[in-house]
């Protein structure tokens, strides 16, 4: 980690260093937050230089980039803030600008810490397996063949070679920045025991170590296969309108700001834009927790992963697709483990200095019992261990192994069976935070009910046909996407009703469908059909659908009717809520809904407390008070409206499916698939780690006190020392991967 940097701004000349020193660059913006960087550029440059380049630069910069403190640059450069990002690049006219190309590029951090390898867990577990054949087979040489020392030597060397490979190349790569780690700890407790013959313990500890070392890179395989499973989920192609007006379809990678892109019906929007033509609408449920579908017309916004419901849309891309809402939940499963819990900053430091501790003390220790005890140097007879033995048995036995493992074993066992179920934590602390939370406040729409709509009746005029409008609304409705459409559909065939064919379907833009079905002529679709038409006098009377409703209309010559829908209630949230409340849990709603709409939902979910007709500022508000006398408080959400809540409480919890880019940024806790009973999963699971760390720090402590007192008032083996340290460690990391491979549901 870098010092910490003033904030004086000096990371933007650095950047006006870099655009001096590359001319095909006009500009970099850096987003550390969601850790983006893209350059914009005229023309061919070579990007794989480039990169590197703009790496380094970063690189010197890294502690400052946060901080965003801004300094006027030179002459003929500019800076400027676009959200979350920042924009440093040449003064340039209207004309150039438009010509610009951005270009991503990697974060550099992601790319220097090189994550491991979808098989590196496989890699040091054969290595591990070589080390322990290797020592079993050098101790069968020894036992067995005493005339041929060398053999058990060279096999004991075999299994120091294979066990100590991993760590070897750890120490290297720490030396060379001039810090000592564990790793450089084991090794020198290793080559201390070949040096005074004790070639099979040194064995012992290298397979201990690298075991335990297997065992961590399988968890977070785990975490990493979740994120693979994320990326194949994501968008692969757009369609990409050109100057003649032709198509291209392009990969989604290649995207740059202002590009034209086309979207049919059905399709998703690919990234976020604003519409140039056409009309549509579409079903932003999964973004806002939005039921109903919203129109789209010239000059509004798209949304990536939307789809698009009926017209042939045109827009230009306003932001890239790397900033679009599941890009950002797969950056949150990557920084995840940087995102370290308290406790394991905790035992970062301590470990870090105790390290340096136990190489001093083992060193005095050393001294002590040569020359102050007389006890010999460096040759061990039967009677009396050497000093050296003992100071090596000291080291390992004192060296934190386990308990630095014990809070970052316990972390990454939790976030990895979180992501394999759904639950994306953002970091360890908020893992250990979820589990001390007392109330939980959720919101309504798209939390505690689906944002899905169910059809809740149908009425008919004349009165009695209730069945046939149904019907007839089905027919029409039969092959569309709609949100509305879906709900008719589904009703239509749980209730058994057979499906008429359409003649001349025809879609009315912004209002509905029409088609015929034996002859007559039909229409469906909103209010304005009945209003705009020869019953404009006759709906003018018709009764208005309550607001928490939405309607849809059938027109047939001799028959009217209209089918009222409204947002299903999710079936898991009455168990939830239930079990929250065993768990001595207090759950509150925080709703932008009128009271009687609100209370009807909380009284049959049985909720302990409605707040209804909230505006944002409000939901704050509730929050704070919610947090008298320290109670800790999570909340759950899912539109942009939750955002400054979820920033308020002590645990942010987003419906990941659904959320909005603004929930999604704020939260600690993702709820992937939209499953409310994910939450009591996450719940579960963080009291249970809470509880696995207890367990993990007592017993590497407690290893350590009553190792170090037994080596420092008698001679312990040096195999015993390291099955009692190492054996610990195995421990700790076994209990750690009950939290990967238990249930928490």
């Amino acid at each position: 980690m870098h010092a910490p940097a003033k904030n004086d701004g000096h990371w933007v000349d650095e950047l006006v260093a870099f655009l001096r020193a590359e001319p095909g660059v006009n500009a970099v913006r850096i987003d550390p937050a969601a850790q983006t960087v893209a350059v914009a550029t005229i023309g061919q440059v070579d990007l794989a230089g480039l990169e590197e380049k703009l790496a380094e630069t970063l690189s010197t910069i890294e502690a400052e980039l946060a901080a965003h403190a801004l300094s006027k640059p030179p002459a003929g450069y500019s800076v400027r803030t676009e959200g979350g990002a920042v924009v440093v690049g040449r003064d340039r006219c209207t004309t150039a600008e438009s010509m610009l190309q951005w270009r991503e590029l990697p974060w550099p951090e992601m790319r220097e810490e090189e994550p491991a390898s979808p098989d590196e867990w496989r890699t040091l577990s054969w290595l591990a397996g070589l080390c322990a054949l290797a020592g079993v087979a050098g101790m069968i040489a020894a036992t067995f063949v005493p005339d041929l020392p060398w053999l058990a030597k060279g096999l004991y060397f075999v299994g120091i070679v294979t066990g100590g490979w991993d760590a070897a190349k750890d120490t290297w790569h720490n030396l060379r920045k001039r810090e000592v780690d564990i790793h450089f700890l084991m090794l020198a407790v290793a080559l201390g025991a070949m040096v005074i013959g004790a070639w099979g313990e040194a064995v012992l500890l290298l397979f201990l170590f690298s075991a335990s070392g297997a065992m961590e890179a399988f968890a977070l395989d785990r975490t990493q296969r979740e994120v693979s499973a994320l990326l194949k989920s994501a968008p692969k192609s757009a369609t990409v309108v050109l100057a003649d007006g032709s198509e291209k379809e392009v990969p989604i990678e290649e995207l740059q700001l202002r590009q034209r892109l086309r979207v049919k019906p059905g399709q998703s929007f690919a990234a976020d834009g604003v519409v140039v033509s056409g009309k549509s609408a579409s079903d932003e449920s999964a973004l806002t927790g939005e039921a109903v579908p919203v129109e789209k017309n010239k000059g509004d916004q798209v949304f990536s992963g939307t789809m698009n419901l009926w017209g042939v849309v045109e827009f230009d891309v306003a932001r890239l697709p790397a900033e679009s809402t599941l890009q950002k939940i797969i950056r949150l499963i990557q920084t995840a483990q940087k995102l370290k819990a308290p406790s394991e900053r905790f035992t970062d430091r301590f470990g870090t200095g105790y390290t340096y501790a136990v190489i001093g003390g083992s060193t005095l220790m050393f001294l002590v019992w040569w020359l102050g005890f007389g006890l010999p140097a460096f040759t061990n007879t039967p009677e009396t261990r050497s000093a050296f033995y003992r100071a090596m048995t000291l080291m390992v036995v004192a060296s934190p192994c386990a308990l630095v493992l014990s809070i970052p074993s316990a972390i990454l066992a939790a976030i990895a069976w979180g992501a394999r179920h759904g639950v994306l934590f953002r970091g360890g602390a908020a893992i250990e935070k979820l589990a001390e939370i007392k109330v939980v406040a959720l919101d309504k729409t798209g939390t505690l009910t689906t944002g899905e709509l169910a059809v809740l009746a149908c009425e008919s005029y004349p009165p009695g046909r209730d069945r046939e409008v149904l019907q007839l609304a089905y027919a029409l409705e039969a092959k569309s996407n709609h949100p509305i459409a879906r709900a008719i559909v589904r009703h239509a065939r749980s209730v058994g009703v057979a499906e008429l064919v359409v003649d001349e379907f025809q879609s009315i833009t912004g209002q509905g469908v029409r088609g015929r079905i034996e002859g007559t002529s039909l229409l469906l679709g909103r209010r304005e059909l009945l209003e705009r038409g020869p019953l404009a006098e006759w709906a003018k009377k018709l009764p208005p659908a309550s607001a928490e409703l939405s309607e849809v209309w059938v027109v047939a010559r001799d028959l009217v009717g209209r089918i009222l829908l409204k947002d299903q209630i999710r079936a898991e949230s009455r168990d939830v809520l239930a079990q929250l409340k065993q768990a001595g849990i207090r759950t509150v709603m925080l709703t932008g809904d009128r009271r009687h709409t609100a209370e009807a939902v909380a009284k049959e979910l049985g909720l302990d407390e409605v707040r209804a007709g909230l505006s944002p500022e409000d939901k704050v508000a509730a929050i704070q008070a919610l947090r008298t006398g320290g109670v800790k408080v999570a909340m759950v959400g899912d539109g942009v409206n939750d955002a400054p809540s979820l920033a308020a409480a002590d645990v942010s919890v987003a419906m990941g499916a659904r959320g909005s880019d603004a929930a999604l940024e704020q939260a600690e806790v993702i709820l992937m698939h939209d499953r409310i009973e994910n939450f009591l999963a996450a719940l579960r699971l963080s009291r249970r780690a809470q509880v696995v760390i207890r367990q993990n720090l007592a017993l590497s402590l407690g290893v350590v006190v009553v190792m170090v007192v037994a080596t420092a008032v008698g001679a312990v083996p040096l195999a015993v020392g390291v099955a009692a340290h190492e054996g610990s460690t195995l421990v700790v990391c076994l209990n750690s991967l009950r939290l990967l491979l238990g249930r928490n549901r």
